[in-house]
């Protein structure tokens, strides 16, 4: 795609901020790993060959009796049992004596005088774990950082690191989609206040200072109360209180830039006033935009965390960076999950403060690196 002179200049301006350039290039690597959750940290193999077949368990169901078991149920792959049925090719006798049965085929290739199958084996993520996996191994909960759980595990003995890897995810996508909603119904509401002025800038004026005074936090709660939380429903709601944030300065952009030359012979040429508002005046009032959209971002995450912290957000279900905070609070006697809690918000908090201060240095036109 070809750019423009403007485009041009904005990303060399980018380009040329070196702590926005390198926050992007970590961030980007972060969040594409966490985007691949599955696999990286699952609790299923990536490849299954058995019996002569490969066979994908990330991305299809599986049954324990499709590998030679018993049960119609998903396979528990990290059991003894559904080890040794794939690695044998599905003997019967895996059932009542796993290991020694792995064991007498590996050194003769047959049970009982019974030859078996082709050898299967299973691929695994880097971290054999999903979010919700209880290590049933662990001695005790929590359990310190060791060569199987590089984090340690949280109280109900989850994997801390495959918990920060999905909480990771889901908490950017929760704060980007709060973001996109919150800037599209505050550009609106501000440049049409701006615009038009008069009786609509002075009655939506009103109207946005009642809503911004509304104590969200306890409204919040009362739904919470109401309604089982879901994903979407405390997007919704966090997003309809973090809009009001961006009024003001797209309005007073708006407010200024009405009168000037440029717009008056838009006018006079005819062109409508959404054209005038969203072509010609709202590029105006990007870098005033894009000033506030970090505090957006990082609010809509410390949002998140502070409702799961306080047992009213997500539920129990979804991984949380918050939930893994108050683990931190009331586990001191395991002091890895505060840190890593501590640490996985500081850096991600970090990191999008820091591009995005590069992102409004773009778009201002006065800005200019060498």
């Amino acid at each position: 795609m070809k750019l423009n002179p403007l485009q041009r200049r904005r990303l060399a301006n980018f380009r040329a901020n070196r702590r926005a350039l390198w926050s992007f290039r970590i961030f980007l690597v972060i969040f594409l790993v966490t985007l691949c959750a599955e696999f990286v940290a699952n609790d299923k193999p990536l490849v299954v060959r058995y019996q002569d077949e490969f066979r994908f368990p990330v991305l299809s169901f599986y049954s324990e009796a499709d590998f030679g078991g018993e049960f119609e149920t998903e396979a528990e792959y990290h059991s003894p049992e559904v080890r040794c049925l794939i690695r044998t090719g599905g003997l019967e006798a895996c059932l009542d004596d796993p290991e020694g049965v792995y064991r007498q085929a590996a050194e003769t290739g047959a049970v009982d005088g019974t030859p078996v199958a082709a050898p299967g084996w299973m691929l695994w993520p880097p971290i054999p774990f999903s979010y919700d996996t209880i290590n049933y191994d662990v001695a005790s909960a929590p359990s310190a950082p060791d060569r199987v759980h590089w984090l340690g595990t949280d109280d109900q003995t989850r994997d801390v690191v495959a918990r920060v890897i999905y909480g990771f995810r889901i908490s950017v996508l929760f704060a980007l989609v709060v973001a996109v909603i919150s800037s599209a119904i505050g550009i609106a509401a501000g440049a049409t206040q701006g615009y038009f002025g008069g009786w609509i800038d002075l009655t939506a004026q009103r109207l946005v200072e009642i809503w911004q005074n509304m104590p969200s936090l306890y409204i919040i709660i009362i739904l919470s109360a109401m309604f089982t939380m879901s994903f979407w429903l405390l997007t919704l709601l966090i997003a309809f209180f973090s809009w009001t944030s961006l009024v003001h300065v797209v309005r007073a952009e708006f407010l200024r830039a009405r009168n000037f030359e440029y717009v008056r012979a838009a006018r006079a040429l005819g062109v409508g006033d959404v054209t005038i508002m969203f072509r010609h005046l709202l590029p105006n009032a990007m870098v005033a935009t894009l000033t506030l959209l970090p505090f957006i971002i990082t609010g809509a995450i410390g949002g998140l965390a502070a409702l799961d912290f306080l047992g009213l957000g997500l539920p129990a279900s979804y991984p949380s960076l918050g939930e893994l905070a108050l683990q931190g609070k009331n586990r001191l006697n395991a002091p890895w999950l505060g840190f890593t809690a501590f640490f996985t918000f500081a850096i991600m908090l970090s990191l999008l403060v820091f591009i995005f201060e590069g992102v409004r240095d773009a778009f201002d036109p006065r800005k200019t690196f060498k």
